[in-house]
């Protein structure tokens, strides 16, 4: 994209949003409409679904924007909460900057599930980190693969921004990564199949033996739905 067509795409944006703000009833339309379909994309995230149980505890998650692809991976020791969290952006920084509506699909790894499938000695090492270090170690190794964009960059006091070299991190999780090698595979395999799932038939989570897929983009509906009225008993 050029600097021209970027400048009238961020136009166009703001002239959007400032006619869906246009007034106090229109404001209170835009706050209920986002925060129903962020509450739909968290009760999808932690929720029980079909035969796949309610999601809580440690987890690994990523993000990906329509378009963008795999923008932001994660770590959380209490996924019923963060993951709830996440799209409504209050605690989170992520929503500020890529909008839950524009979330392709977010990839949700119970990386405690896979501890059966790696070494009795691995096992022990595990134990001996801890779930805290053992989540920032994993999450430190996926990241490293994956290098999201959002996780690759630091923000500055002086207002811009300077990259991050995460394979020189000196981070609680880079020191510790290399030691438990076995799950880091196993959790890289888990995040490949189901990152490479798609919505063709519309789903809005496919379930993984050790997580879950789930599509905010499959939640959007069409003008004049019923989810699109300005109702206030929502989901919330």
């Amino acid at each position: 994209m050029t600097d021209q067509a970027y400048e009238s795409a961020y136009l166009t944006w703001r002239s959007s949003l400032a006619t869906l703000l246009a007034d106090a009833a229109q404001l209170e339309r835009w706050q209920e409409r986002r925060y129903r379909f962020a509450h739909r994309v968290g009760a999808l995230l932690t929720e029980a679904h079909g035969e796949s149980p309610a999601v809580t505890g440690p987890v690994l998650y990523g993000v990906f924007a329509t378009g963008a692809g795999l923008c932001y991976v994660g770590q959380t020791q209490e996924a019923e909460r963060r993951l709830r969290d996440l799209p409504v952006g209050e605690s989170h920084h992520l929503a500020n900057t890529v909008p839950p509506e524009l979330w392709e699909k977010v990839v949700v790894i119970r990386w405690p599930l896979l501890l059966s499938g790696v070494s009795g000695a691995e096992q022990s090492l595990v134990e001996e980190m801890g779930s805290v270090v053992c989540g920032l170690a994993l999450e430190h190794a996926l990241q490293v693969v994956t290098n999201p964009p959002l996780n690759s960059r630091r923000r500055r006091t002086s207002g811009d921004w300077r990259p991050r070299n995460l394979t020189q991190s000196r981070s609680r999780g880079a020191l510790h990564a290399q030691r438990i090698p076995e799950l880091s595979r196993l959790v890289h395999a888990s995040w490949t199949a189901l990152s490479q799932a798609t919505a063709a038939g519309h789903p809005t989570v496919i379930a993984g033996d050790a997580g879950r897929v789930v599509f905010p983009s499959a939640l959007h509906e069409p003008p004049g739905a019923p989810g699109d009225l300005p109702q206030g008993d929502g989901d919330g």
